[in-house]
């Protein structure tokens, strides 16, 4: 039988009392979509006055999204959730700085990601944004420039500083390959993820051989994405590579349409709700049905979707903890599903960034956006925090 999400005794039971009433307090204020917009206007100001407010950030949704400052603070959460079958994805979640000296230090930092992860039995991927080794704009010029479809470009600047990224891109691979940790390239926004789908194809052709080492991530609110999913599954049949599909709903939905309304093009993304719902619940059938060329991790804290995917497992008689199904949910959220899917069996683990208060600020600040935004995730959050709390007080 399929895990229950309404079992609060598993989904918390890695929580204090106090812990869980301090994430019942920030849910409730974040709930407020005004509180969230003054706070995401304020606190990088805040930051930078150099008033004393880390420590009121580090007590509030710090804690509750991310890992620690460092890998080392992190280890103690990789540990924590070890205890109960959850397995964890690291993810240096410092945003993008421009300049190739800060590229450098994000490899750097990824690569000791993966040396760490391959140190722990609980963590089998680390996420890496090309954003964070390669300058917006050289992607938006590779991703405007259609002869670079077929390896050309005019620009020697462009190409030397495009073939630096690679560069950083394979160290990162080579390592993780040695180590036997994934890697799980990011989706970023339309007008930049062109070039960022080839780099994922050609790195996965080259590292994805014998087993599954990367992931490229495909953002189904975007209406052509199951399209390229299924186009990415016949390349990767023809070149003889396995395919590595990580799949999530999207994370820049407000972003891309006002720059399309903006700009006068046609929007990228699906016109409501229901569509993405079809279109990822369709993505996740196809992976299921391939699994022997295509391995999925299905991020979501869809309840519906979790669900769907698990009956299609158990209806095709695939084992729960197969090696080429693995599911997702941020750290912070969604324990209900990551925990009871855990206790039965499945390979779960949450999302877990890392990075100093200062750097990982944008990151806490779209978290924050999301909850308030996404119909009904907070107040799930709310009533199932209230409910296992109150299962405490009457025992």
């Amino acid at each position: 039988m399929n895990p229950s999400f309404d079992n609060t005794q598993n989904a918390f039971a890695y929580k204090s009392t106090s812990d869980l009433k301090k994430a019942r307090f920030l849910f409730s204020v974040i709930q407020s979509p005004l509180v969230v917009s003054l706070a995401t206007k304020l606190t990088p100001a805040l930051m930078q006055s150099g008033l004393p407010i880390n420590g009121l950030i580090r007590s509030t949704i710090f804690n509750q999204f991310v890992g620690g400052e460092t890998l080392e603070e992190s280890a103690r959460v990789v540990k924590q959730l070890s205890a109960y079958n959850v397995q964890v994805i690291l993810d240096y979640g410092v945003e993008a700085k421009e300049g190739e000296e800060n590229f450098d230090l994000v490899t750097e930092h990824i690569i000791e990601a993966i040396e760490f992860a391959a140190s722990q039995n609980n963590v089998p991927f680390v996420s890496v944004k090309i954003t964070g080794v390669a300058s917006m704009s050289l992607l938006e010029t590779l991703n405007d420039a259609p002869r670079l479809r077929s390896g050309i470009h005019d620009s020697e600047e462009d190409n030397a500083a495009w073939n630096r990224v690679k560069e950083r891109m394979y160290a990162i691979c080579e390592v993780a390959m040695e180590k036997g940790v994934g890697v799980l390239i990011d989706a970023e926004e339309t007008w930049i993820q062109d070039p960022i789908d080839r780099l994922a194809i050609e790195l996965m052709s080259i590292y994805n051989k014998e087993k599954v080492v990367v992931y490229n991530t495909y953002q189904l609110y975007r209406h052509d994405r199951l399209k390229f999913l299924q186009m990415s599954h016949s390349i990767a049949k023809d070149k003889q590579f396995l395919l590595g599909a990580k799949l999530v709903r999207g994370a820049y939905m407000e972003k891309e349409r006002a720059r399309a309304q903006k700009d006068g093009y046609a929007s990228p993304i699906h016109e409501n709700k229901e569509a993405v719902d079809t279109d990822f619940n369709k993505a996740a059938d196809y992976c299921l049905q391939h699994l022997d060329t295509i391995a999925l991790l299905l991020a979501s804290h869809n309840e519906h979707s979790n669900q769907l995917a698990m009956q299609t497992m158990q209806n095709k008689q695939i084992e729960n903890n197969h090696p080429h199904i693995h599911f997702s949910q941020l750290y912070g959220m969604s324990d209900h599903i990551t925990f009871n899917m855990a206790e039965a069996g499945f390979s779960v683990s949450k999302y877990l960034p890392f990075g100093p208060i200062k750097d990982v600020i944008p990151y806490l600040m779209r978290r924050a956006e999301e909850n308030s935004s996404v119909n009904g995730q907070t107040g799930r959050e709310l009533v199932l925090i209230r409910k296992e709390l109150a299962r405490r007080k009457g025992k």
